[in-house]
């Protein structure tokens, strides 16, 4: 106990000897890692604990039969984000990952079976609406004005700032009034488009975060200007390659990352975070701690009621949270040609489902599916011949009380039906490999709150200042990244949280 002791003394100042300062960073997600390279760069001396047996946290790969899953995140936007990551290193992205831009980003197969490709060739997009609703050409224009309004103000005059004060908040109302904010996407959709088809098509984004897109801010129709300029990529090996890739990062910084090393608290000292401890009981000090845990775990489970104020219990419960993902990943031996990268499936209902969702809480009978198909583009992710796909539906949190032991295998079964009859010809037959996740396991394995995929649900008042923040409200020295907190969820928002770092962490020369 002594060693612990010395440990905690020295991160909470108490013993003088100069030392590098230390971060210790709780996961190993895309936040995690990210923040581990950047915290590194800035002087701090970092240690990476992870939870699970190897990195991604959500991002995390499963290798099952032959075949590659990847578990979480499969969407890359905005690359130089990850690029900006390598530079910091004195390295190339380029030497380390393989992106390759997707066209179509996705297709989008309507219930009656036909279906919209939808990219950033704007000439293919102008006739495929066309075909669908001549009236709504024009319409589709103003509304990527509209889109690009978004992006200007939302996003290169807001998107940087971590939202610490309500001055922040005051400082940018007159933007958010601009973009008339209080407004859902979806509505924000409906004002330019008529045709029930092209308002699915173009505010299904939010449901990409968990969010639903009758009550996620219209701010996020920024994503298409997003899209448009940048692109959707797909990395070669999958998204864990890129994982993989900013591992070999910090382990060239000599940062180590300790798999199996589950966190069960933050030490809190006088207000101060100054050590993590592991369910085994070992203490690991630390000048600050970075938790990528999910941000309500967080605060509820990770440190006492006592020392969070602010982030009360009874707070952290009445949150609004993000939508369960039931994901599951099945490989076939046979090969589904006319499947592209990425596809949504859609169901009979779209408003009536999202209200069963995201305000009954309810699990429905029929879904719509986001349909992953990683070997259309890189066949290396499964045997010779054959497909890696996951199907993804988006289902309640654990508000809904869904027994998913229980119904996890009917519910599955439903899903391989579905896309038997519509796009998987005789998939049943040709299944070789399956696993499932459910809510139940995104709060058991991954502890995320209530079992919901991204934290807070992304409506406006749990944005910006309403959002857990980057710099703890309530325990000095713990700093938060992920997707429960600022700016939001996505690879994009979560690399930017932990660039938000760069703002709020203290400099390491102060620890001198």
């Amino acid at each position: 106990m002594n060693a612990f002791r010395t440990e905690i003394d020295r991160a909470s100042g108490e013993t003088p000897a100069r030392h590098s300062p230390r971060a210790v960073v709780i996961g190993s997600g895309f936040g995690g890692l990210a923040a581990a390279i950047r915290l590194s760069v800035m002087g701090y001396q970092v240690q990476v604990l992870e939870k699970l047996d190897a990195p991604g946290g959500r991002a995390y790969v499963h290798k099952q039969d032959g075949f590659t899953f990847d578990a979480g995140p499969t969407i890359i936007t905005l690359p130089h984000l990850l690029q900006e990551l390598f530079s910091l290193c004195g390295q190339r992205m380029e030497d380390h990952v393989d992106l390759r831009p997707m066209s179509p980003f996705y297709r989008i197969r309507f219930d009656d079976g036909t279906h919209f490709d939808y990219s950033n060739d704007e000439a293919s997009m102008l006739a495929q609406i066309e075909a669908i609703s001549p009236s709504d050409v024009q319409g589709f224009k103003d509304l990527m004005k509209a889109s690009a309004r978004c992006y200007e103000l939302g996003f290169v005059e807001l998107g940087s700032i971590p939202f610490e004060t309500i001055g922040d908040v005051i400082k940018a109302l007159p933007n958010l009034a601009r973009m008339k904010a209080w407004r859902s996407i979806h509505s924000m959709v409906a004002r330019y488009l008529k045709h029930p088809k092209l308002r699915i098509v173009m505010s299904f984004h939010p449901l990409l975060i968990g969010g639903n897109p009758f009550s996620v801010t219209c701010v996020y129709s920024l994503i298409h200007i997003l899209e448009q300029r940048w692109g959707v990529h797909s990395a070669i090996g999958g998204t864990g390659a890129i994982v993989n890739a900013l591992v070999g990062l910090l382990k060239e910084r000599m940062v180590p990352i300790r798999y199996n090393a589950p966190v069960t608290r933050i030490r809190v000292k006088d207000g101060k975070a100054i050590a993590v401890e592991l369910d085994n009981g070992e203490l690991i000090g630390a000048d600050i701690v970075v938790s990528n845990a999910d941000a309500a775990w967080t605060y509820r489970y990770l440190i006492e009621e006592k020392d969070r104020p602010h982030w009360r219990n009874r707070r952290i419960e009445k949150g609004q949270y993000s939508s369960g993902l039931f994901v599951w990943y099945f490989g076939t031996n046979t090969q589904y040609k006319e499947v592209p990268h990425h596809m949504m499936v859609l169901g009979p209902r779209y408003k009536e489902l999202l209200q069963d969702i995201f305000k009954n809480h309810t699990l429905a009978k029929d879904f719509s599916l986001y349909l992953y198909r990683p070997t259309a583009t890189d066949p290396s992710l499964a045997p010779a011949g054959c497909d890696t796909f996951y199907a993804l539906s988006v289902v309640p949190n654990l508000s809904s009380g869904t027994d998913w032991p229980a119904i996890t295998e009917r519910y599955r079964d439903a899903i391989a039906t579905a896309l038997q009859d519509s796009v998987l010809p005789n998939l049943k037959q040709h299944i070789v490999t399956s696993r499932v996740t459910t809510p139940q396991d995104f709060q058991d394995r991954l502890w995320s709150f209530k079992g919901a995929g991204f934290g807070l649900e992304p409506v406006i008042t749990q944005s910006a200042w309403f959002r857990p923040h980057n710099r703890s409200e309530d325990v000095k020295n713990l700093f938060l990244v992920g997707a429960g907190t600022q700016p939001g969820a996505g690879v994009p928002s979560v690399l930017m949280s932990a660039k938000m770092l760069e703002q709020v962490v203290p400099h390491a020369l102060a620890f001198y």
